[in-house]
């Protein structure tokens, strides 16, 4: 019999956390969808791996036996994935490097040059990554290294080094009532709608929805948005407004759309992120101290 390793990724997320609804953000799925992986997964196998109820999921003999041995055969995949596609990836002496929005914003173009002095022969070639992918292709080894937004999902089981941060805005519609404001308090905006992204994003939706600084007060959703231009679409056409980094004014300036500066907000923070299994992966390596020796401040 063959599973899908998807599967048992789902039924470890829920074993682990024994919610749906924690362990659905831990794999970037909805519940909905999450529910339907273990139900698939228990039909494969022909037996009950949880008791359900009210107060969560319980994993019943079978489903302790499975978690026992699940996470083993996960991790040989994972292994042989990862270097099996970054073998490719070193006979093509390239370095994959995942970035969400604007990467490391302006030093991103001397780190890629910097690595390339270090490194004759090689290219850093960056792919940007959807919003439905916080990790920018980390998670399932499509890149050996990232420029992302903490916080993400995922993320401890990675490695991150902070290479700077800076304040969050909020992009408003040209017509929107604050439109003409210098600064807007970020209490003015809790009753807005916002753009925002796929819930199964987690921790880095409710970041950028501040969901956490709003003293309680409910985060209404105007549109659900997975790339920078559908979200600055959303936005000029009315169905919401988002917070957004300092620098999008620079990088995402669009007929239809403001920026202005944000009080009463944290900031967001940028990092490179890499897999613990790269750790003694020289080019990697490589990677991260030209991030870390360009794109944090002196």
């Amino acid at each position: 019999m063959d599973v899908d390793t998807r599967l048992l990724r789902s039924f470890l997320a829920v074993a682990q956390d024994g919610s749906l609804t924690r362990a659905a953000e831990r794999v970037y799925v909805s519940q909905p969808a999450l529910t339907k992986q273990i139900r698939q997964l228990e039909n494969q196998l022909g037996v009950r791996l949880f008791d359900r109820s009210r107060t969560g999921m319980t994993l019943t003999g079978p489903g302790r036996e499975l978690a026992r041995r699940a996470p083993k055969v996960l991790a040989a995949w994972d292994d042989a994935l990862r270097a099996t596609k970054a073998a490719g990836r070193q006979a093509a002496r390239v370095l994959r490097v995942g970035f969400l929005a604007s990467a490391a914003n302006e030093a991103t173009p001397a780190i890629v040059a910097e690595f390339a002095r270090r490194r004759p022969g090689w290219r850093a070639e960056l792919r940007q990554a959807a919003w439905s992918d916080p990790t920018a292709g980390l998670a399932d080894a499509e890149a050996d290294a990232a420029l992302l937004r903490l916080p993400f999902p995922g993320q401890d089981r990675l490695r991150v080094e902070v290479l700077f941060s800076e304040p969050r805005c909020v992009a408003l519609p040209t017509d929107h009532r604050l439109a003409g404001r210098a600064e807007i308090a970020f209490r003015e905006l809790w009753d807005e709608p916002f753009v925002a992204a796929p819930q199964e994003t987690g921790a880095w939706r409710d970041h950028w929805l501040a969901a956490d600084e709003r003293e309680g007060r409910p985060v209404r959703v105007g549109a659900v948005t997975e790339q920078p231009d559908d979200w600055l679409s959303a936005i000029a056409s009315g169905y919401g407004i988002a917070l957004a980094p300092e620098s999008a004014a620079r990088f995402y300036a669009r007929p239809g759309v403001v920026y202005r500066p944000v009080t009463g907000v944290s900031p967001t923070r940028v990092a490179v992120a890499w897999a613990p299994a790269d750790d003694r992966n020289p080019v990697v390596r490589d990677f991260v101290r030209c991030c870390l020796d360009l794109a944090r401040p002196a």
